[in-house]
């Protein structure tokens, strides 16, 4: 998975994370969750804040 796969990435953290509530999580913790995701193989550098708030939206979409 890279940064931009933002749909698989919210499948993932939804299975890592189910009790989580992705409204109340931090980028910084956000960050630290996909980097830490099976199959996620990007730069770390290459993230911002923008990818994680798409991150997160999709996220949210997930679980709603």
């Amino acid at each position: 998975m890279k940064w931009t796969d933002t749909a698989d990435i919210a499948m993932a953290l939804v299975d890592a994370h189910p009790e989580q509530d992705p409204e109340r999580v931090n980028f910084v913790d956000l960050y630290k969750w996909v980097m830490a995701l099976p199959g996620f193989d990007d730069d770390p550098k290459r993230c911002g804040e923008k990818i994680l708030e798409a991150i997160q939206m999709a996220w949210i979409d997930e679980c709603g």
